[in-house]
């Protein structure tokens, strides 16, 4: 077998270095100053295990409820939600909210918010050895109304008794990441009375569970719901069974524009990852909390 002209050799060479170049170069956000440790007060986070839904049977989990210093509980404080609350509600993870919080709050840059963050509910295994089953694709991926009454009738009053929390909807935001993503929107479709904002990274409005039918359901949903969406995602997110991530979410924003929804969709080169997420994150906070109150 002859081997290929040099030339030719060289030309693939040279398109899998570049090829190579553009990997490592995609997804290559890193978190910004806001979302470091600067001197101002900070929060506290503490740490709970909720076990008894009965909109989820049979489930255990943890959550999360961050505090910041400036609440006063004669100021009812904004509220935001998270959907796989563990990894949202660490200093050192890729969102890093308790610090994008404080420096934010400290700044005047957002109102003086409470953060909850929930895990997907886990369920015991009922033979010897085996190991607990997550629930957290049923939870997360499935249309209706299931989580959003799991959040308002039975996780959220346990998690902020004695907290002040304001009932405007225009102060109540949920977000998540994937799975979680599709679950915060789901949660505001269905109850805009109680969450009037949303954040969505790498959402999976595919067809996991059903939920690749919401761009349709937003063309066609009139009058536009009361919501303020924020959606961001990458043009390597992922290309599977379910669908196409990158190409479901620039459905989800051109639906929300023609239905002239306050929304913003920002489109990197990352994956499936909370990478550029978590370094836009100030910045998110910013956009979604514009217009509130910041004393």
């Amino acid at each position: 077998m002859r081997s290929p002209p040099f030339s030719i050799a060289l030309r693939v060479c040279a398109s899998l270095f570049l090829s190579a170049a553009i990997a490592s170069a995609a997804d290559d956000y890193k978190p910004g100053p806001d979302s470091q440790p600067q001197a101002v007060p900070q929060g506290e986070v503490r740490q709970a295990t909720f076990t008894t839904s009965k909109v989820f049977p049979s489930t255990t989990r943890e959550y999360f409820v961050y505090v910041p210093k400036q609440y006063d509980a004669s100021r009812p404080a904004c509220l935001l939600v998270f959907f796989d609350g563990a990894g949202f509600l660490k200093r050192d993870g890729q969102f890093r909210v308790p610090v994008v919080f404080d420096n934010l709050i400290a700044k005047k840059q957002m109102p003086v918010t409470i953060a909850v963050g929930v895990t997907p509910g886990m369920i015991a295994p009922t033979l010897p050895g085996a190991k607990p089953r997550s629930n957290r694709s049923f939870e997360y991926d499935s249309l209706g109304d299931a989580n959003a009454r799991f959040l308002l009738e039975e996780l959220l009053p346990e998690a902020t008794k004695g907290l002040a929390i304001t009932n405007d909807p225009a102060g109540r935001a949920i977000c998540g990441n994937s799975s979680g993503g599709i679950a915060a929107f789901t949660v505001a479709w269905e109850r805009p009375d109680a969450f009037g904002r949303v954040v969505s990274h790498i959402g999976s409005f595919t067809n996991i569970r059903g939920g690749h039918v919401y761009p349709a359901l937003i063309r066609k949903t009139k009058p536009a719901k009361p919501l303020r969406v924020f959606l961001q995602d990458g043009s390597n997110d992922l290309d599977n069974l379910h669908g196409n991530w990158p190409l479901a979410n620039q459905d989800m924003a051109a639906a929300l524009k023609f239905m002239g929804y306050d929304y913003k969709f920002v489109l990197g080169d990352g994956g499936h990852s909370g990478k550029h997420g978590g370094a836009i994150f100030p910045d998110t906070l910013r956009w979604l909390w514009r217009d509130a109150p910041k004393e």
